[in-house]
C-alpha cells in the first residue's frame, strides 16, 4: 500500500495553486500573459512491463503553458504608451547586451541620451532613420536646427474685374492707391532668423500685372510681370525664372529664393491667396511624439515641423509558448520558440500599434477564482485519500 498517488496529487495541486496565484497577482500588470498548469499521469515501469492491470502512481506537473491571447487595450494620456493589437513583441536590449522581448509598451525617454526605454531601463530596439536594424530608438531631444529658405510658391487669384492703375501713379508701399492687392510671408535665414517678405500686385493693363517683392528693411522692390491670356489661367512670367534676393538678413549672407508664380490666376472673382509656401523654418524644440500604427515614430517640434525618428519593429515567433519568462514582463528566445522574425507592424501576421494605449493583462479573474476553488477541492480530495490510506494501514497493523 502506498501514499504516492495522494502525495503526487497534493504536490501537483499546490503547483496549480501557485500558477493561479501568480495569474491573479498580475491581473493589473500591463502586457502580462496568464499561464496554465498542465499535468500528466505517472506509471511504474518494470523490466517486464506494467501490464494493463497496474495502477498509476500519481500525477506530475508536465508544463506551465503561457497563454498568449490578446488582452484588452486601454487608452492613456501618454503618447509613449504603445499597445500591440495582434501578434508580435517589442524587442529590447538590457544593460548586459541581452536581447529580450515584451508586450508591455510603457515606454519612457532617457533624459541623458534621448533613447526610448522601458520602466526598467532596457533600450527599445527598432529600425533607425538610416535603415540600420537593430538600433536603439532615439528621439531628437536636442531639437531641430534651422533651415534657410531657398524656394517659395504663391497660389492666388487676381481679380479680373480690377481696374488698372495709371502709370502716372508711382508704386509706393505706403500708398494703397498705388497697388491693388498685397500679401506677405515669412522667410528664414541660415540661423533661423525670420524676415518678412511682402508681395504687392498692381494691375497695369488688361490682363497685365506687375508683382513687387519687398523684403523687410529694404526700400527698392524687385519686380516681375504677369501676362494672362483670355482664359485667365497660367500666366506668362517675365523674367521666366523669377527669384527674390533678401540682401540683408540678420545672419551673414544674402538669401536667393527661387519664386514660383505659375499658380497665379486671373478669374472674375475676388482676390485670394490659397497657398503661400516656403521651404525654410526656424529652429525648434521637441514638443511631442506620435507612434503611428505602422511603427513610424514622428517627432513634432515647436516650429510646427515634424521629423521621422525611426520605426518600431515587431518580432514574431513560430511557437511563442516556447519563450522563456525572464520576469519584468520580458521573455527570452529559446530553441523551442524558434528563430525571431522581425518586420513592420501590420505586415504579414503582425499586429498594429496604438499610441497612447496599453494592453491589459489577459487574466480572466472570474475563471481564475473558479479554478482556485476547484483546485482547493482537489487538494482536499487528495488529502482525504492519504487519510484513508492511513486508516487502512492502521487497521492492518492492529490485526491479531
Amino acid at each position: 500500500m502506498g501514499f504516492q498517488q495522494g502525495l503526487s496529487g497534493l504536490n501537483a495541486t499546490a503547483k496549480n495553486l501557485e500558477v493561479i496565484g501568480n495569474n491573479v497577482a498580475n491581473a493589473n500588470t500591463y502586457g502580462f500573459k496568464s499561464s496554465r498548469a498542465e499535468f500528466a499521469d505517472m506509471v511504474a515501469n518494470a523490466l517486464a512491463g506494467t501490464g494493463n492491470t497496474s495502477p498509476g502512481i500519481g500525477t506530475r506537473l508536465a508544463a506551465v503553458a503561457q497563454q498568449f491571447t490578446q488582452g484588452n487595450v486601454t487608452t492613456t494620456e501618454n503618447s509613449l504608451d504603445v499597445a500591440i493589437n495582434g501578434a508580435g513583441f517589442f524587442e529590447l536590449r538590457d544593460g548586459n547586451g541581452r536581447t529580450l522581448y515584451t508586450r508591455n509598451g510603457q515606454f519612457k525617454v532617457d533624459a541623458a541620451t534621448g533613447n526610448i526605454t522601458t520602466t526598467a531601463g532596457e533600450q527599445v530596439m527598432g529600425r533607425a532613420v538610416d535603415g540600420t536594424y537593430p538600433s536603439p530608438l532615439r528621439l531628437p531631444t536636442a531639437g531641430m536646427g534651422a533651415r534657410v529658405t531657398t524656394q517659395m510658391s504663391i497660389e492666388a487669384n487676381l481679380p479680373g474685374s480690377a481696374s488698372a492703375i495709371a502709370s502716372s501713379i508711382a508704386f509706393d508701399p505706403s500708398n494703397v492707391a498705388s497697388y491693388n492687392n498685397a500679401t506677405s510671408a515669412t522667410v528664414f535665414d541660415s540661423q533661423g532668423n525670420d524676415v518678412a517678405l511682402t508681395y504687392y500686385f498692381r494691375k497695369t493693363d488688361a490682363n497685365e500685372w506687375t508683382v513687387y517683392a519687398l523684403p523687410e528693411g529694404e526700400t527698392t522692390p524687385q519686380t516681375f510681370t504677369l501676362s494672362f491670356d483670355s482664359t485667365g489661367a497660367t500666366p506668362t512670367i517675365t523674367p521666366a525664372s523669377p527669384s527674390v534676393t533678401v540682401a540683408n538678413p540678420p545672419s551673414t549672407g544674402a538669401l536667393n529664393i527661387a519664386l514660383d508664380l505659375s499658380q497665379i490666376t486671373q478669374y472674375g472673382t475676388s482676390f485670394g491667396v490659397t497657398d503661400l509656401t516656403q521651404d525654410g523654418y526656424a529652429p525648434g524644440q521637441l514638443v511631442s511624439v506620435v507612434i503611428e500604427a505602422n511603427g513610424t515614430i514622428t517627432a513634432r517640434f515647436s516650429n510646427n515641423e515634424t521629423m521621422a525618428a525611426g520605426t518600431v519593429q515587431l518580432v514574431t515567433f513560430r511557437n511563442p509558448q516556447g519563450l522563456q519568462p525572464m520576469g519584468g514582463n520580458n521573455w527570452a528566445a529559446t530553441m523551442a520558440a524558434g528563430a525571431p522574425i522581425q518586420g513592420n507592424p501590420g505586415e504579414q501576421n503582425r499586429g498594429v500599434l496604438q499610441s497612447g494605449a496599453l494592453e491589459d493583462s489577459n487574466v480572466d479573474l472570474t475563471a481564475e477564482l473558479v479554478s482556485m476553488m476547484t483546485a482547493q477541492r482537489i487538494y482536499q480530495a487528495n488529502a482525504q485519500t492519504i487519510k484513508t490510506e492511513d486508516a487502512v494501514l492502521q487497521t492492518l497493523v492492529n490485526l491479531r
